[in-house]
């Protein structure tokens, strides 16, 4: 007797092999990678064209980018799979954030210290309020990639206002020194150009979510819809990222300059 497999077994396949995966992905990736290439050499043509002074940079710069995206491709397909590992990739992150704008603070009091302890408070509180309060779905796949994204927006934040600090400074030494004659603390001697260093720098964010929409498309609206989300729910998403940049920025800035201001020295750049 003659046993028929069931069409259902019969149309299943097999698993595809390593070697197959990696053709499969070269077959995509190739030809995008030339397209790349075109438009890194183009950048580089003008540039040298119009003496700017970048030379290889544009080249050295997709070329990181190439790497660690497909370093961080791997590394979700491995979170994706055993969801327990997402703290670890999430740790990475804010200390990745952290060295990046610690060193731009480097020459401040506890500068270093100061961009850590505010990134890493600014950017928890804020994705546990976002997941709190249900404004994302709490998956694996969204806590990284709104992890990603306050993170990185936060680092932003914080390097600007230690650039808009130090510059403030160089202006205003004789402001502080006349509040430090008066008797007056650190802190108030600095709290002008603290302000104003944290309102110059939630500013580009702040011109971005007004022009929302009618200027820009930002990248999670646009990733959202590309990933089968409808309008509605991408722009519900959008918003809850553009308003949680702000609050973790404004935070971490906040913590940040509260550190860096309690010292009666300059720093360096500023004298």
């Amino acid at each position: 007797m003659i046993i028929h497999e069931p069409p259902s077994l019969r149309e299943r396949r097999a698993p595809p092999s390593y070697t197959e995966t990696v053709l499969d992905s070269l077959q995509h990736w190739v030809p995008h990678l030339a397209g790349v290439f075109v438009l890194v050499t183009a950048t580089y043509a003008l540039a040298r064209t119009f003496h700017i002074g970048i030379g290889t940079l544009p080249y050295v710069a997709i070329l990181r980018a190439v790497v660690q995206l497909a370093i961080i491709a791997l590394a979700l397909r491995g979170i994706f799979a055993f969801p327990a590992a997402a703290p670890l990739f999430i740790a990475v992150m804010l200390t990745t954030a952290s060295l990046t704008s610690g060193k731009h603070a480097r020459h401040l009091h506890r500068g270093k210290v100061a961009a850590a302890l505010g990134i890493v408070t600014g950017s928890l509180l804020t994705l546990a309020g976002i997941f709190t309060l249900g404004l994302i779905e709490f998956t694996t796949q969204n806590l990284i990639a709104m992890s990603g994204i306050i993170i990185g927006g936060t680092m932003t934040i914080v390097t600007l206002t230690t650039r808009h600090f130090v510059s403030q400074l160089k202006h205003r030494v004789g402001e502080v020194e006349g509040w430090w004659a008066l008797g007056a603390p650190s802190p108030v001697a600095f709290a002008d150009v603290r302000r104003e260093s944290i309102r110059e720098a939630l500013t580009p964010g702040l011109d971005q979510t007004k022009a929302t929409g009618l200027v820009t498309l930002p990248g999670t609206f646009i990733g959202a819809l590309m990933g089968g989300a409808s309008p509605t729910l991408a722009a519900q998403m959008q918003v809850a990222v553009l308003a949680g940049q702000t609050l973790s920025g404004l935070i971490a800035a906040l913590i940040f300059t509260a550190i860096i201001t309690r010292t009666t020295r300059f720093p360096i750049q500023a004298s």
